[in-house]
């Protein structure tokens, strides 16, 4: 059995001392050994910068990549030719749910295929990368997925 890691880093400088409403949101996120750091921030609906990124965003992010990455390995195991995919996902978060959470992630993924395949077997490979997503099965988060397939 092999163990993978992942080390992250974040950064934050400031002072929380004059209250909620005065604090920076603003920190760095590191990820070795990516060369590069992420600006990040809160949801500006709590108090966070607009033009940053924030945790929320990620976690939607990481969902669509993720399952992007398990179905390009589905279909090159199945030697389809997929040969363009895009996704708009997006998440939802309910203040007034306790806990507060993202409750919902929908990916609608717009899937291009070469050659004869059926859309039903690119249905049944867009689910067996759900199954087989790291992210999906980390999460409590209902993920729901809405293709579209483009031949």
């Amino acid at each position: 059995m092999t163990t993978h890691r992942y080390a992250t880093s974040v950064d934050w400088r400031g002072s929380t001392a004059s209250g909620y409403e005065h604090y920076r949101r603003e920190h760095d996120a590191m990820v070795a050994p990516a060369s590069i750091s992420l600006e990040l921030t809160a949801d500006p609906a709590f108090g966070g910068t607009p033009g940053r990124l924030n945790p929320e965003q990620l976690l939607v992010l990481a969902a669509a990549s993720c399952q992007l990455l398990s179905f390009l390995a589905a279909t090159a195991r199945a030697r389809i030719d997929v040969v363009a995919y895009h996704d708009d996902a997006e998440g939802e978060m309910l203040d007034d749910e306790r806990p507060v959470r993202v409750t919902r992630i929908t990916l609608r993924p717009r899937i291009t295929v070469q050659g004869n395949v059926s859309d039903e077997r690119i249905l049944h490979l867009v689910d067996v990368a759900h199954r087989e997503c790291y992210i999906a099965n980390s999460v409590t988060t209902e993920i729901v997925i809405e293709p579209q397939i483009v031949h």
